[in-house]
């Protein structure tokens, strides 16, 4: 001791300020360094050498989760290529464009779709609604041209020449039931009278599909819009609050067209059988349709959670869960929250409303921000429904985050998150609206801290300079 205060006493200020601009120095190099690498690899280069390298030296050992029964590691990467990471979906639940999409564009003035949805849409219909055998009859060829029109005053023209042509064109109740009916119930008097023409012509396409490629093509459109019809009508009745009716023929439809799954049908039927507190039904549809080798959803993942947080949430608290541990029902829900996270990170910010919600728009990117708009449009009211679900959402759902560190690199249940999400879902999206991004690329802690060195030795060095005397006095003290 004695041999230090005389080492300290014989120092003079220039080599305490020689020491901090050395430090300085020394401290921002590392700084640039780490953040080069953070920029390139977008990792800390400390924190990548001490999880690799020192850790295993100590004793430690990376905690990496599992990899899912259904999948092997090798069938997880080739899932990862063949799987369309930026394919658009038609959305289940979108809403109609005269009734709901217009009615918000004359009250706010702003426009909830875009021209790349819409245009999607126009695609959409050109698809399900024509066929090679329009020529054949005058009001078809009419409306074929109807579904490429831009302007809507111009197509729902067309479509009004179409039924003074065949006042059973099917097609042309649907575009006046979409654009022209400006309340859910003048919708609903088009679509049963879509209905009714399109029955008919279905029943005669039926008898006569086998003569021809042609008549074969002229029957898979009229199923199309026979399909399109009732589900549409089912959605009227929901919206009309007939619950019930909307279940049975949402449930009718699926039994009559099993093979028509990709349309996501029972994703309607789940929200209604939410809406009459049938979580029963709800289960079944869920053992049916929720399975790690099918294409997932958002509200999928999400109703399942739901339905396990709804077994413990009304009792959950955070303070006695972290006294006692997780009992067995809890860590289910948990890890069901999770899953949803994992699969769709961007909708717990809209059910625990720290993001305004826009109206949904009629096409959806899978675990993008608009499947998490369009799926918290409808849900949210499911989840303040049930006790304490939303209180267990807040308290679990960022640790995802701590299970999966880089998203981007890997997965704990589903193929890494797409990294092209944030480009779609803006041309999705409406302009005003906050496009959510993750995974946000947040600065690692060593940059931090590096920085925060940086910068409180070039203080020191400064301040040694300034005032050499009182700098080596408290140095010494």
């Amino acid at each position: 001791l004695l041999t230090v205060t005389v080492f300290l006493s014989t120092l003079t200020p220039k080599f305490y300020f020689a020491l901090t601009v050395t430090s300085s120095f020394i401290s921002g190099l590392i700084f640039v360094f780490e953040w080069w690498h953070f920029r390139k690899y977008g990792t800390s280069f400390i924190e990548q050498v001490s999880v690799s390298h020192l850790r295993p030296l100590i004793g430690g050992a990376e905690n990496s989760p599992p990899a899912p029964a259904a999948f092997s590691a090798g069938e997880n990467e080739t899932s990862r290529q063949n799987m369309p990471e930026c394919k658009v979906w038609r959305n289940p639940l979108n809403l109609f464009r005269g009734a709901e999409y217009s009615r918000y564009m004359w009250v706010t003035g702003k426009e909830p779709l875009t021209y790349y949805d819409m245009n999607l849409s126009a695609q959409d219909h050109q698809t399900f609604f024509t066929c090679d055998t329009d020529a054949l009859r005058p009001s078809d060829t009419v409306m074929q041209k109807a579904w490429r029109e831009r302007n809507p005053q111009a197509r729902i023209k067309a479509a009004h020449q179409a039924l003074e042509l065949n006042n059973d064109c099917a097609t042309a109740y649907v575009l006046l039931a979409e654009e022209e009916a400006t309340t859910i119930v003048d919708a609903e008097k088009y679509f049963k009278q879509a209905l009714k023409a399109g029955e008919t012509i279905y029943r005669k396409s039926q008898n006569c599909h086998s003569q021809s490629p042609q008549h074969e093509a002229q029957l898979r459109r009229d199923t199309n819009v026979l399909v399109y019809v009732k589900r549409r009508l089912a959605m009227c009745a929901r919206r009309l609050g007939r619950i019930r009716e909307a279940v049975k023929m949402m449930r009718d439809l699926m039994k009559e067209f099993p093979l028509l799954s990709m349309l996501n049908i029972h994703e309607n039927l789940l929200e209604a059988l939410l809406e009459l507190q049938a979580y029963a039904d709800v289960q079944a549809v869920l053992a049916k349709y929720d399975d790690i080798s099918l294409p997932k959803s958002a509200a999928i993942c999400y109703t399942a959670a739901l339905l396990k947080a709804r077994a413990v949430s009304e009792r959950f608290s955070p303070e006695t869960a972290s006294k006692r541990g997780l009992s067995t029902a809890e860590i289910n829900a948990v890890e069901a929250i999770h899953r949803a996270v994992e699969f769709n990170p961007h909708v717990p910010k809209y059910l625990l409303e720290m993001k305004s919600l826009v109206l949904p728009p009629e096409h959806i990117l899978k675990r993008g921000d608009s499947e998490a708009v369009a799926y918290a449009f409808f849900h949210l009211q499911h989840w303040k429904r049930i006790e304490g679900a939303l209180n267990l959402l807040h308290c679990t759902w960022e640790g995802t985050f701590r299970m999966i560190p880089y998203p981007l690199e890997k997965g704990h249940l589903f193929y890494p998150y797409p990294s092209c999400t944030e480009t779609a879902d803006r041309e999705l999206l409406p302009t005003f609206h906050e496009v959510s991004v993750y995974p946000q690329k947040e600065l690692p802690f060593f940059i931090h801290f590096t920085a925060g060195l940086c910068s409180f030795s070039a203080m020191l060095a400064l301040l040694t300079h300034q005032f050499p005397e009182l700098m080596v006095i408290f140095a010494k003290a």
